[in-house]
């Protein structure tokens, strides 16, 4: 796959993120100016565990179909690609029953071992997504190792919608009719990802079935080499996503155990279970949520980098794989600092223009978001060079450096958090540790597997010179015009400014070129224009 081939793969699906994003922009933000941080609290303490759970069944097992369909298709074994989709659907599907099952029927055990009760109900009303996420996961790494992103973003953005819809309505109908409102109506939250995920989930089925016969007909003209049984095709399948599973369970499950850490450190220096569950809640329902929004960019860059690469290092085209991996790094790296820096510079700004309604948390969280922001520009660097290593066929890599990245996170959240004047912005400090670690040791191991070679001027002096003028404009129009106009449209206006400068400041040093927008779709157009005024270099 050309370069510009997995860049319109990712914008596509890049494009589908920021929908889903504002989606749940809407959903979460007003959820928390209702469900104050006290039910944010319940909310989230669920998620952890969803998300170590379904990590078990739709983390690896994905990637590993793009990447064997990718590499049939490569050699024009259509039927062989078809055959291993068929295979997955069974073994996810099977792995959801599971995993909804153990949620579902466990949810009191594990949230009376977290030591936060409450949030029983919300842990039982998200299991049903297990079931369905699973079966959306067969089919878009099917159409993701066809390099046909359109599936995936198409039930992202529906997946998203009856999330939003449901979670919220639910939320807003059971907060003031029950004696547990806030316990209930965090339930109603978690259940909309289960209506979500059934939504997504026959979107995605009905687009498989519409395309069904081209599919077929594909494969009754394509060559039909000798196939292998499907035990071997399973094991081929856990071969490759046993260890990414490995190594995306490991945040998850990490996550899981700080939230065990954080209640009872917090509660070990005084704290009530209710002042604990709150800062938790400031932590993972407010800050948190801001510092995974570039995520958007850089798992969709992941996403097309895995079978990209496969490919061509299937035909042995190592400068394609060269330049690929130039490419996705540069544009994780350009996404990532401004996100950062912008996160950091206008923290408390940011939170109080999202929660209006309750203040007092929105500046307290403003703290952990300060902290946080930094652990963007590590986070969208683990992400792509995960994407690399695992499209080069070495999974096992990014596991163990997020693993010990992970002890980091651990270790630092144990002994900080206990510290009265830091508490839950302990917890944030060992995040971003993590993600430095892990970063640091996979972009190692990229250079040494593939000798790719990383110009400091064009990875890094050069984004630096355009991200410090940003903060420095944004800085500017803040301070003196928010006593003018006020938090609201001061804010919006600097982080407006701060982008046009940002992306002046990228041409103006050559940080971006002619020839990276004419990779992208659309970007001829937008080059011609931008060439025609001077602000573009070849």
């Amino acid at each position: 796959m050309s370069g510009k081939s997995f860049l319109k793969g990712a914008a596509i699906l890049g494009i589908a993120g920021i929908i889903v994003k504002i989606m749940g922009a809407f959903f979460r933000i007003p959820l928390a100016n209702m469900i104050t941080s006290e039910g944010m609290g319940y909310y989230q303490t669920s998620y952890p565990i969803y998300v170590a759970l379904l990590t078990i069944s739709t983390a690896g097992i994905p990637t590993a179909i793009s990447k064997l369909v990718a590499e049939k298709n490569a050699i024009g074994d259509r039927y062989g690609a078809h055959r291993i989709f068929k295979v997955s659907f069974i073994l996810l599907f099977a792995l959801g029953l599971i995993t909804s099952s153990i949620l579902f029927f466990g949810a009191g055990s594990i949230v009376k071992f977290m030591k936060n009760e409450g949030a029983r109900y919300s842990m039982m009303a998200i299991a049903p997504a297990l079931l369905f996420v699973p079966i959306m996961a067969a089919f878009r790494g099917y159409f993701q190792g066809l390099q046909d992103m359109v599936p995936t973003a198409i039930s992202q953005i529906i997946e998203q919608f009856g999330r939003t819809v449901v979670g919220f309505l639910l939320a807003y109908f059971l907060l003031n009719k029950f004696n547990k409102g806030l316990e209930l109506a965090a339930a109603g939250a978690s259940f909309g990802a289960a209506a979500g995920a059934i939504t997504g989930a026959l979107m995605i089925i009905f687009i498989y079935f519409k395309r069904r016969d081209k599919i077929l007909h594909k494969i009754k003209g394509g060559a039909r080499l000798k196939q292998e049984p499907a035990g071997k095709i399973l094991s081929q399948i856990l071969a490759i996503a046993i260890p990414i599973t490995i190594g995306a369970s490991i945040l998850p499950i990490m996550n899981t155990i700080d939230a065990t850490i954080v209640m009872r450190r917090l509660q070990a220096i005084g704290y009530s279970p209710d002042m604990a569950n709150d800062l938790y809640g400031q932590l993972t329902g407010m800050a948190a949520p801001l510092v995974n929004l570039p995520q958007i960019i850089t798992v969709s860059l992941a996403v097309s980098l895995v079978p990209a690469i496969s490919e061509a290092k299937q035909r042995r085209n190592m400068t394609l794989v060269r330049n690929n991996i130039q490419m996705g790094t540069r544009v994780a790296l350009l996404i990532g600092l401004p996100a950062a820096i912008g996160l950091v510079t206008l923290s408390k700004p940011i939170m109080l223009l999202l929660y209006p309604l309750i203040p007092e948390s929105a500046a307290s969280a403003a703290e952990s978001l300060s902290i946080l922001g930094f652990g963007v520009i590590f986070l969208t660097l683990v992400q792509t060079f995960t994407g690399i290593l695992q499209g080069l066929g070495r999974p096992t890599v990014p596991v163990i450096n997020l693993f010990i990245g992970s002890i980091f996170k651990v270790l630092a959240t144990y002994f900080l958090t206990a510290i009265p004047s830091l508490n839950v912005k302990g917890a944030a400090i060992g995040t971003v540790m993590a993600y430095m670690v892990a970063a640091i040791l996979n972009f190692f191991a990229v250079k040494r597997l593939t000798r790719t070679k990383f110009s400091l001027a064009n990875f890094v002096i050069k984004p630096i010179i355009a991200v410090a003028a940003m903060s420095v404009s944004v800085l500017f129009v803040y301070r003196w015009f928010v006593d003018v106009f006020g938090n609201k449209l001061t804010t919006l206006a600097a982080i407006g400014i701060g982008a046009v400068i940002y992306g002046l400041m990228l041409l103006t040093t050559g940080g971006i070129t002619k020839k990276d927008f004419e990779m992208l779709p659309g970007g001829r157009k937008i080059s011609k224009i931008l060439s025609m005024i001077g602000l573009l270099r070849k």
